[in-house]
């Protein structure tokens, strides 16, 4: 194409053009063709026919808000949350759950087919397993706190902007998080306790941690504070467990830095017990504060027999649970091998893998702190040779040194469990050379926003 063609179908921000939408993206926002430009419009549906106003203009491809529907989806809904368009917690909404569904199996697609190049019909990717009911199922809320007109509000910062959108009920979390989430800013409302102000990096209390077990009942609570001293803080853990029973364990995390991140290194516990319990299946698991733990436990049952499935254990093999966390994937195979060692980097994690495991009777379990692509190479130059090596890695994807561990080690079976299609994707184009894809099942593990978790068994060639 000459310079000038190139130059005649530059879009300009303020534009407005006919839209229509072929896909959802990674992000769960419609995705067209104008022009042969990719165009991304949030809330814009597949088969829907709009028209958008180009907002910002990249060499590659445009994002635009959508002005008008002239053909609506037959598979579009109104969202019952009063605060959807506003948060940005969830994505999807608008759309009906069994098209959801539909639709995560259709990102799936589209990453594998990005990353490796192969025709559709060789890639055996499933349907995508739903909740039965997919409200209320978020075990664990993390609702920053600010003041709005002197009133303590508490929730998350509205799409793309720092407003603090506050948020008294929100319909995907757990009603246990939600009550003792609103209970404690009255709390902190009536004891007058300074509140953090974003802006000014003065104040105290900024976030509020809320963790239930959903099967236990038992609720903990982590203050994220600036620094360490709560003034009135007897006072403060007495009205919290005065008005909320449930509440078992209180803690303090002192976070001073200018981050985004939630938690800080330093972690205090201020009453009850120091860890939660969590029950899966027959397995119960202790959680701390900072630990990692599934936030959906109903899919979450799913997702971890869908690994077991995948791992086709029949009581001889030796497993590698990587970026193990409190132990919960390797514990759940754990009955099924003759030996399992887990990994991860966080260290008080590590500790409640090996309560859990002691806690279950599961003794052919070890535990270790650090990297996987340390671990794994080590324990093969000593003799000890995995079977089965399960991982299950943050969105960024496996670590490029992990991935050259596991091609060197050659186990049999690698079972990527993945909360980011592109990565995963992206992962398994480096392991397909030695490994062939088995099964492809995506997951459910979070209705009404665009994740999409998904189980890849993989196989030695």
């Amino acid at each position: 194409m000459s310079q000038k063609m190139n130059e005649s179908v530059k879009m300009k921000v303020g534009q407005t053009f006919p839209l229509t939408i072929k896909r959802l993206g990674i992000n769960g926002e419609g995705v067209g063709y104008f022009k042969r430009q990719v165009v991304f419009v949030p809330g814009a549906l597949p088969g829907e026919e709009v028209v958008v106003e180009a907002t910002k203009v990249h060499p590659k491809f445009t994002e635009g808000t959508m002005k008008k529907i002239r053909k609506k989806s037959p598979h579009r809904v109104a969202p019952p949350c009063p605060i959807y368009e506003k948060c940005g917690g969830c994505q999807l909404q608008h759309l009906h759950y069994d098209q959801q569904l539909l639709e995560k199996k259709d990102i799936v697609i589209q990453s594998f087919e990005r990353y490796l190049k192969m025709p559709i019909d060789q890639l055996p990717i499933k349907q995508t397993i739903g909740m039965d009911d997919p409200w209320n199922y978020r075990n664990k809320s993390q609702f920053q706190v600010g003041l709005q007109k002197q009133k303590v509000i508490a929730g998350l910062y509205g799409l793309n902007s720092h407003f603090l959108i506050d948020i008294a009920d929100c319909m995907i979390q757990h009603e246990s998080t939600n009550k003792v989430t609103q209970v404690i800013k009255t709390i902190l409302q009536d004891l007058k306790i300074s509140i953090y102000n974003e802006r000014t990096r003065k104040g105290l209390i900024r976030t509020i941690v809320t963790r239930v077990g959903i099967e236990t009942g038992e609720v903990q609570v982590v203050l994220i504070t600036t620094e360490k001293n709560i003034p009135r803080k007897e006072l403060l853990i007495s009205e919290i467990t005065k008005r909320l029973p449930e509440v078992v364990s209180i803690i303090q995390n002192i976070n001073g830095n200018k981050t985004s991140l939630i938690f800080g290194e330093k972690t205090l516990h201020l009453h009850g017990k120091e860890v939660i319990q969590e029950v899966l299946g027959d397995l119960s698991f202790e959680l701390s504060a900072r630990a990692f733990f599934q936030l959906n436990p109903v899919q979450t049952v799913k997702l971890y027999d869908e690994v077991k499935k995948a791992a086709h254990l029949t009581g001889k093999e030796k497993i590698v649970d990587a970026y193990c966390g409190v132990g919960t994937i390797g514990l759940w195979l754990a009955k099924g091998a003759s030996e399992l060692r887990g990994m991860d980097v966080i260290e008080e994690s590590i500790k409640d893998a090996e309560k859990n495991a002691k806690e279950f009777g599961v003794k052919n379990a070890t535990y270790v702190t650090g990297k996987a692509e340390y671990w794994l190479p080590k324990w093969v130059k000593e003799g000890w040779k995995p079977d089965v090596v399960v991982v299950d890695p943050p969105r960024t994807g496996c670590d490029e040194k992990l991935l050259h561990a596991i091609l060197d080690v050659k186990p049999k079976k690698v079972v990527y469990v993945s909360c980011n299609p592109s990565t995963l994707a992206k992962d398994i184009s480096r392991l397909s050379k030695h490994y062939k894809i088995k099964n492809v099942q995506p997951v459910d593990m979070f209705p009404h926003t665009a994740h999409v978790e998904v189980v890849t068994e993989l196989e030695l060639k």
